[in-house]
């Protein structure tokens, strides 16, 4: 699902030059306010990223940030996503996620999800269950078609693995070379279940007939940045990095059929960050049918294509 469907459209649009530029002002206003929040967070020395991460970010809005719980064309939402990586090697990551959502006429959404990712031979797992609620009430400009959503995301994070599948050095037996006695090695904390919060805002434009809609979202993941026992010792205490991450771009109607969106995401969790830019055009056949295509840069790392349809409002 691309970024496209953040919006809404309201075919009541009336013309105001002056309302229009005070929506101007104010959307300055908001990129403003979030690039100074995201470099002041950006600056801040943690640990590294223990969160996955997706190619196709847009694929998961819930996860990408609660305020896009809802934010759709349409009155509900199912998202699935699926990934294998290192598959030439025994038990590489498995992730598997799936989240629903729905918008109301009560300027208040509803989302639900669940994700688990799994790796390795020690049976490593890492679940999450999680709702998301969004506020969608706040509206400027002509018409209001200006928005703001502002939403919250709660669930626990379950980490767990199992110590009787790991292997250590005082294992190794020299004659015949694999660990065949028990480990002296103790390990205290196997499992850990703690609970998360995540928060984000989203300004987007919905004006309908319009050359150019714009979208800007800033999101907060483990804002209460509990503490991590697989690292913690009894001399140190180690908390879950928060995430945080700031999306956005542009909309940009070429023709009534053609349209342009250039994107970018920019995300840090301790000392991982990631940077993505690219773009999408969507192409309108008649019959309800639309064609997508595009790709993101990933820097430093990767080129991701992506292709997709709607079809009657089913991407």
């Amino acid at each position: 699902m691309p970024c496209q469907q953040y919006y809404f459209y309201n075919q009541n649009f009336i013309k105001n030059p002056q309302k229009n530029s005070n929506s101007l002002i104010m959307i300055k206003r908001i990129l403003k306010c979030s690039l100074f929040a995201f470099i002041g967070f950006y600056a801040t020395k943690t640990q590294a990223q223990i969160d996955p991460h997706f190619s196709q970010y847009y694929i998961y809005p819930q996860w990408l940030n609660p305020a896009l719980t809802g934010i759709m064309d349409g009155d509900y939402r199912v998202a699935g996503v699926y990934r294998s990586q290192w598959s030439n090697i025994d038990n590489g990551f498995t992730s598997i996620g799936v989240a629903a959502e729905m918008a109301t006429n009560k300027n208040i959404n509803l989302g639900v999800g669940l994700f688990q990712q799994s790796a390795g031979n020690a049976g490593y797992k890492y679940f999450t269950p999680y709702a998301s609620v969004a506020y969608t009430g706040i509206k400027f400009g002509a018409a209001g078609n200006q928005h703001i959503s502002i939403g919250i995301n709660g669930g626990v994070i379950d980490r767990r693995f199992d110590p009787s599948k790991m292997k250590f050095g005082d294992q190794w037996n020299q004659s015949v070379g694999l660990p065949t006695t028990p480990t002296a090695e103790i390990i205290a904390n196997p499992a850990q279940t703690t609970f998360d919060l995540g928060a984000g805002v989203l300004y987007y434009d919905a004006t309908p007939f319009k050359k150019l809609n714009a979208f800007l979202g800033l999101s907060f993941s483990h804002i209460t940045q509990p503490t991590d026992k697989f690292l913690s010792t009894a001399n140190s205490t180690v908390q879950l990095p928060m995430r945080q991450i700031l999306h956005g771009g542009v909309k940009i109607n070429l023709s009534d059929n053609v349209s342009l969106t250039p994107n970018f995401l920019l995300m840090k969790q301790g000392t991982a960050h990631e940077r993505m830019v690219g773009a999408y055009a969507q192409i309108k056949s008649g019959e309800g049918f639309d064609f997508l295509c595009g790709a993101n840069y990933r820097f430093d790392d990767a080129i991701v294509p992506f292709a997709g349809f709607y079809y009657k409002n089913l991407f």
